[in-house]
């Protein structure tokens, strides 16, 4: 069984408030995306690495960072599509990986996901099909409309998804080839699963995985890898 990493990395700067695209932004004097395939290299179970971006940025990463930076285990730079969803398809479609193998997907700008996590992860998608990272929600969530509280959710039964997502191969691909066909957009790849009525379990995932998405995000992650907490990850 070999295990590929797909990495979708084609966001904006935008809500993090500079005209820099966020996976190429400093973090401990590395670019972001270098910092997430360097830590995603250092799992020993992951086969190959394959990056995506957006068709413009190809030689980019592949001359400044990925060989700039000598970064292990990297496989392909795929050019991405106009959503999230059809970069990771464009990925499926060469990514080379087979019905039996394992597919990681992984947010670029996730740079400390839990590395002990990784292996139990892959382990259990092989077995299951399908499973995911994730931590309990702590604060009280209420469905609002029109500008009213309607609901309060239990939060015993809110959990916060996280990435790397596992799935055996076969079992995201046709997840891909029927919710295409139906037209259907998730909101992430285990929901592609979910809505096929496939299982998907979870694992515990860990804080410090946040997705950097706003200014405090950056300057949270700047701070744990000033001080070095990022490894107790």
């Amino acid at each position: 069984m070999n295990v590929h990493v797909l990495v979708p990395a084609a966001g904006s700067g935008r809500r993090v408030g500079t005209t820099l695209k966020k996976q190429y932004l400093d973090l401990g004097g590395r670019p972001v995306l270098v910092q997430t395939l360097s830590r995603l290299a250092t799992v020993p179970q992951i086969t190959a690495i394959h990056v995506i971006v957006p068709a413009d940025e190809i030689a980019y990463c592949r001359e400044e960072l990925i060989e700039g930076y000598r970064l292990d285990k990297i496989g392909l730079v795929i050019a991405g599509g106009v959503e999230r969803q059809d970069s990771v398809r464009n990925g499926l479609d060469v990514c080379g990986a087979l019905s039996g193998d394992v597919i990681l997907v992984h947010d670029a700008v996730r740079p400390f996901f839990p590395v002990v996590q990784i292996g139990p992860l892959i382990q259990r998608a092989s077995v299951e099909g399908a499973a995911v990272l994730a931590i309990p929600v702590q604060d009280t969530i209420k469905e609002v409309f029109d500008g009213r509280v309607r609901a309060t959710l239990d939060r015993q039964l809110l959990w916060q998804v996280q990435t790397p997502q596992a799935f055996r191969f076969d079992r995201l691909r046709e997840a891909y080839r029927r919710t295409e066909a139906a037209g259907f957009t998730g909101t992430d790849d285990a929901s592609l699963v979910e809505w096929c009525g496939w299982p998907v379990a979870v694992l515990a995932g860990h804080a410090h995985n946040f997705k950097l998405t706003t200014p405090a995000d950056l300057a949270l992650a700047r701070g744990l890898v000033a001080t070095g907490e990022e490894i107790l990850t």
